[in-house]
């Protein structure tokens, strides 16, 4: 099984919008890290997002990239300081990749569980519309296999 982790793209502070909308430069970065993503014809069974307007945005261009057998569907579980713990037991008891379009430091928080066993310190860095996939090996443990961020596509 793959989990594909993501944090969503840059967003309008919450000073100027207090719904927290994707910025041009946010949508533009996950457009690229979406056409990169197309051709490795990812297949998932969920496309979660936190139901925040940054992330259900983030979600629905990223939704174009992939086949997607549900969504993206919002989950309220998934808020920036949410607990990581239920969501992984429940990642442990299906076999189907899953992509997660959320917030830091939730994400932080679930890659480290899921990868060491512990909430922190962080395995990796997340940055505004990357992508940390991860593979749950046969022994059921978690490895990071691939990373891509927009600072990599874009100039």
């Amino acid at each position: 099984m793959r989990l594909y982790l993501v944090q969503h793209g840059k967003a309008t502070p919450k000073e100027q919008d207090p719904d927290r909308p994707l910025t041009g430069v946010g949508q533009e970065e996950v457009e690229a890290v979406a056409d990169f993503i197309h051709p490795l014809e990812l297949q998932v069974g969920q496309l979660w997002h936190s139901g925040k307007t940054r992330a259900k945005q983030t979600a629905k261009i990223l939704a174009h990239a992939l086949t997607v057998a549900e969504g993206p569907s919002a989950r309220k579980d998934l808020a920036p300081d949410d607990y990581v713990a239920p969501l992984r037991d429940e990642l442990a008891a299906t076999s189907e990749d899953t992509m997660i379009v959320g917030h830091v430091p939730f994400v932080s928080r679930l890659a480290a569980l899921l990868v060491t066993g512990y909430e922190s310190p962080p395995v990796v860095t997340f940055v505004n519309a990357g992508i940390v996939c991860l593979e749950r090996t046969g022994d059921n443990r978690w490895r990071i296999e691939w990373i891509v961020t927009p600072d990599l596509l874009c100039d």
